[in-house]
């Protein structure tokens, strides 16, 4: 899913951290407390801004998906591409599917614009029971919802990989792992709204590394639990049912220091709760799309090969990791901003922070995408090829990896796209749009999945992504939201230079990937580690030397 964020754009109209970071709430009244006067709802702390926001998530976000890969390079080691770890992935895919669709996706995008008008507008005691209200209703949905989903775990692990059908163990191991791992689906989606409250008060931090003990969670589980478990992988299960309770406990301190910590109770009359389903219910679809392209590509791999649901994820796992450093993280800043700037109805300032929004997610993801697709194999060797990791796993991830890295730049545009809809409390649009994205990602894997299997799927995905960015961007050039500032023109000259610099470097001094096959681990990590810094040097040296500077990308008012 990423990139770019600290950035955007040449020198010239810019808007300035102060234009974007946000005012206190009318008359002071949903500050907090006195401890937030100078950091409140929507927006940044006085002299802070989208970019000094953009960067603390950034920092967070990286922590969270280098721990990330250190889990899964565990998980590679102890499990493999084999039948428990197919399992695993599955049976983890599907909350984790629900979560990005209902806590991170249209729940996010739907409640983050009215808890901002709230806390602009209305008094304190009315935003403490829109909480109250959004909390308890939230949590009576999703329990229910839980309880349902572990009831019918074997018929849930058949739906959503109908392929292990084939293999009956494989099956009821899958639906024993979700029965476990399912909760953890109430317990992230509370956690998901905590950091929405937390976010609207410009604490990016917390929720940023949150992640982060997920990640804990599962390696501590497949080190020291899988010994004691009859099937090894059930350890992860165990592992991911953990981390839901430990993530929300990590936050609830947070919240209660704010004077937010809600008293949850159901009520989906208030007119707050009301609002918040009427714009979520079409934004279930319309901002998770990829999400659901995915899912699609799980559902149809159980079909393949046996290691295929793993190849996917493990490419996948790549690709998250500068999406989310840099493509979701700069979403995550910016859809306070915007839903404040609409609230203000100050059209000029949208304009210019969604422009912004663009340049900052090409400068870091062009680069990105061409380097996964360079050292896909170096890549997938030095983080995944270790115990039961094999050489073909490694070919075949690698394929998967270059198919998702052509879609990068357009999974990370979706993410600094949609909010521009969902700020203006514009839900339908999305949903139109990702009806035509899903239709298009269907096509396409009828096409390529004969041809390329598994990496077909992973084409596809990245090809309905461009479709779907594409109709989100024309969307809002309609509708005047979206206006090119000045410069992009050498912008673009800039940019392209330096990757092709930096492709062509990293293409050049890379060894054979069957090279780092012989080497240990300390060798495929200095190697890496020299790769990519020097690529990254080179692509910022050109960007300087054509006169790109860091002060560019500071929003000027």
């Amino acid at each position: 899913m990423a990139s770019d964020r600290d950035t955007s754009r040449e020198d010239h109209r810019l808007i300035s951290e102060e234009d974007v970071s946000v005012d206190a709430p009318a008359a002071g009244d949903a500050v907090p407390s006195e401890a937030d006067a100078g950091q409140t709802a929507g927006g940044a702390a006085a002299g802070g801004g989208l970019l000094r926001s953009g960067m603390v998530v950034s920092a967070m976000t990286m922590l969270s998906r280098v721990m990330g890969l250190v889990r899964d390079v565990t998980i590679a080691a102890l499990f493999g591409a084999g039948s428990g770890a197919d399992a695993f992935f599955v049976a983890f895919k599907i909350p984790n599917f629900m979560r990005r669709l209902f806590a991170e996706g249209a729940f996010n995008q739907a409640f983050v614009p009215v808890l901002s008008e709230y806390a602009t507008r209305r008094t304190r005691e009315e935003v403490r029971e829109l909480l109250d209200a959004v909390s308890g209703s939230l949590a009576v949905v999703l329990a229910l919802l839980t309880a349902l989903a572990m009831l019918t775990a074997p018929w849930l692990a058949w739906l959503f990989a109908p392929g292990f059908g084939r293999d009956p163990e494989k099956l009821a191991l899958t639906a024993d792992m979700l029965r476990l791992t399912f909760p953890y689906l109430l317990l992230i989606s509370m956690t998901a709204f905590s950091g929405s409250v937390l976010n609207t008060w410009n604490r990016f931090a917390v929720p940023a590394f949150t992640p982060v003990l997920l990640n804990l969670a599962l390696i501590g589980a497949a080190v020291w639990l899988t010994p004691w478990m009859t099937v090894p992988s059930m350890a992860l299960a165990w592992g991911v049912l953990i981390a839901g309770a430990v993530q929300l406990a990590f936050q609830v301190p947070f919240l209660a220091r704010l004077g937010l910590l809600p008293t949850p109770w159901p009520a989906f009359r208030h007119p707050g709760v009301r609002r918040i389903l009427w714009l979520m219910t079409p934004a279930l679809f319309g901002v998770s799309v990829s999400q659901i392209n995915l899912l699609l590509d799980t559902v149809l791999a159980s079909f393949l090969a046996s290691g295929s649901v793993s190849w996917l994820y493990y490419s996948d796992r790549l690709v998250e990791l500068p999406l989310g450093v840099f493509g979701i993280a700069i979403g995550t800043v910016i859809l306070p901003a915007l839903s404040k700037r609409h609230a203000e109805q100050s059209r000029e300032h949208f304009a210019r922070m969604l422009d912004w929004s663009l340049r900052a997610v090409l400068l870091l993801g062009l680069p990105a995408a061409l380097a996964l697709a360079v050292l896909a194999e170096p890549l997938l060797v030095s983080l995944f090829h270790y115990g039961a990791m094999t050489d073909h796993d490694i070919v075949m991830a690698s394929m998967s990896l270059r198919a998702y890295a052509v879609g990068l730049v357009a999974f990370m545009l979706i993410k600094v796209l949609a909010p521009g809809y969902f700020a203006r409390q514009d839900t339908a649009t999305p949903v139109k749009i990702g009806i035509v994205a899903m239709v298009a990602n269907m096509g396409f894997n009828l096409a390529l999945i004969l041809p390329l299997a598994h990496a077909g799927l992973a084409l596809a995905t990245s090809a309905s992504a461009f479709v779907n960015a594409g109709l989100l961007a024309r969307g809002l050039r309609r509708r005047g939201v979206l206006v090119f500032q000045p410069g992009w023109g050498r912008y673009a000259l800039q940019l392209l230079g330096g990757c092709g610099l930096m492709a062509t470097g990293l293409w050049w001094f890379s060894p054979d990937w069957h090279v780092w096959l012989e080497w240990g681990v300390t060798r495929r990590a200095a190697t890496l580690g020299a790769l990519v810094i020097g690529g990254a040097l080179t692509y910022f040296a050109w960007l300087a030397a054509t006169g790109m500077r860091l002060r560019d990308f500071r929003l000027h008012g």
